[in-house]
């Protein structure tokens, strides 16, 4: 593939996007959401295990359920967002390889090493709620991704029994842009980069 993203689709996904905390009165439909994982489940994963978990907060007892579990300074934020998505990754990905990967007995590389089960759920599990922002961003939604809630209680509030843990979440919606505040600064190639 040779074609490259033009400067209006760069400047959407990376250059002009921010992470907003205040919204718009807008919502937003279970076909936005469904388009965005669509489209963000398509990337690499590591022998396509797919460990990324969502639960998308949509209602008033969702939201009241999710409150108690955060910070104060997420709560308003939260409950002004019309979706958070819970980003969670499943310490039994691995189950699912004789589906994702059914090329050779992946399942047999993790069974007994949690370790290993563990490191390969975060990682890849992060890399896929990367791709959800962007996804989320193509397809024209603003993102407020943070930390600031009790892993453990989201945890047991939505992932109950399951193996399933939550790794960030992220608020959806039509951003409110008179908000935001100047971009904070970011490295230079040089500061943080080098070659080998």
């Amino acid at each position: 593939m040779t074609d490259m993203l033009d400067d209006a689709a760069l400047d959407l996904l990376f250059r002009e996007a921010r992470s907003h905390r205040a919204w718009l009165d807008r919502p937003v439909s279970e076909a936005a959401l469904r388009r965005i994982y669509d489209i963000a489940k398509m990337g690499p994963t590591s022998a396509n295990c797919s460990p990324m978990r969502i639960v998308f907060v949509r209602t008033e007892a969702g939201r009241k359920k999710l409150e108690p579990c955060l910070s104060s300074t997420n709560f308003e934020n939260v409950k002004a967002a019309p979706v958070t998505a819970i980003i969670g990754y499943d310490l039994d990905f691995h189950e699912h390889f004789p589906t994702l990967f059914p090329f050779a007995d992946a399942r047999a590389w993790f069974t007994g090493n949690d370790a290993l089960i563990e490191s390969t759920a975060f990682r890849n599990g992060t890399l896929q709620g990367a791709y959800f922002i962007l996804a989320a961003r193509a397809a024209g939604l603003d993102c407020g991704p943070m930390s600031g809630f009790d892993n453990a209680a989201v945890d047991t509030a939505f992932f109950g029994d399951t193996k399933v843990r939550s790794n960030f979440i992220c608020t959806l919606g039509h951003g409110d842009h008179s908000t935001l505040s100047d971009r904070p600064p970011r490295f230079g190639f040089d500061d943080v980069c080098g070659f080998a």
